[in-house]
């Protein structure tokens, strides 16, 4: 167990951890399918709607960004779910009112590490941009266009290396910096700094562990978006849970501290 002076202390996993978050997260969506499923439907409506207009201006590149960009700011869209998972473990039952409206998330901290996250997705929508200028001189105005280009070409082919390399860094320093500190702010009332700091030192004692939860959230948003995101109603809302999972198995907290802060409703 990995302790720092001022920090909670950091448990560590092993590589199976993360299949067992998953069952937990599922056993708890089954406890309140209701509330969580209407979530999901709103994060999934949100994002074809963003989606759908872009690619109907023929913005077909964008298209591609903002899904693949959706990895790096959806933590922070699952506060919901979070408020699910600290509920359901303490033995009730969250309603649809208490995931939407989430007192705890309205936080100074919180607002910071949104801002942390939407700069790296605007980030990684520059870097996007700029691989994709220096792959071709042609602007594809519709998704058929770019796909060919990009499944069919040797540039397209290596944009999508590219691509796939710096989004990847950058997606893993979001998830670095985020994946226990989304939660933590919620649970907890240590800042944004402590979380960070604290998100960081998990994904450093538990490296491969969580770096492999790392490979399954973004299978199964991208496979997600595959489906137009209709997916996303129920795996939205699972891997929120499940995350909520992570977190109380990573940190180590004074439960007496945590409990005593007041109620999200």
């Amino acid at each position: 167990m990995d302790t720092t002076l001022g920090l909670p202390a950091i448990r560590q996993v092993g590589l199976a951890a993360p299949f067992g978050w998953l069952a937990a997260g599922w056993g708890d969506l089954m406890k309140a399918p209701g509330p969580l499923l209407l979530y999901g439907a709103g994060v999934a409506a949100g994002s074809f709607a963003l989606c759908y207009g872009v690619y109907v201006t023929n913005g077909a590149f964008w298209v591609m960004a903002l899904t693949i960009g959706f990895v790096m700011i959806a933590p922070v869209l699952a506060m919901g779910p979070y408020e699910a998972g600290r509920l359901i473990e303490r033995g009730e039952r969250p309603k649809l009112g208490q995931i939407l409206f989430v007192r705890s998330a309205f936080r100074q901290d919180v607002a910071y590490l949104s801002l942390l996250l939407v700069m790296l997705y605007f980030l990684w929508g520059r870097v996007a941009q700029i691989v994709y200028g220096l792959s071709t001189y042609q602007i594809h105005r519709d998704f058929d266009a770019l796909a060919a280009f990009a499944l069919g070409t040797e540039d397209g082919r290596g944009m999508l290396m590219a691509g796939s390399l710096t989004g990847g860094v950058l997606a893993f320093v979001a998830y670095a910096l985020v994946v226990v500190s989304a939660p933590m702010l919620l649970h907890s009332g240590a800042n944004v700094f402590a979380a960070v700091a604290t998100s960081v030192r998990a994904v450093n004692a538990s490296f491969l562990p969580l770096l492999l939860w790392a490979v399954i959230i973004t299978i199964l948003l991208l496979m997600s978006a595959a489906t137009g995101f209709l997916a996303l109603v129920v795996v939205f809302p699972w891997l929120g849970l499940a995350s909520w999972r992570a977190y109380r198995d990573l940190v180590v907290e004074h439960e007496a501290a945590a409990d005593g802060l007041p109620d999200a409703a």
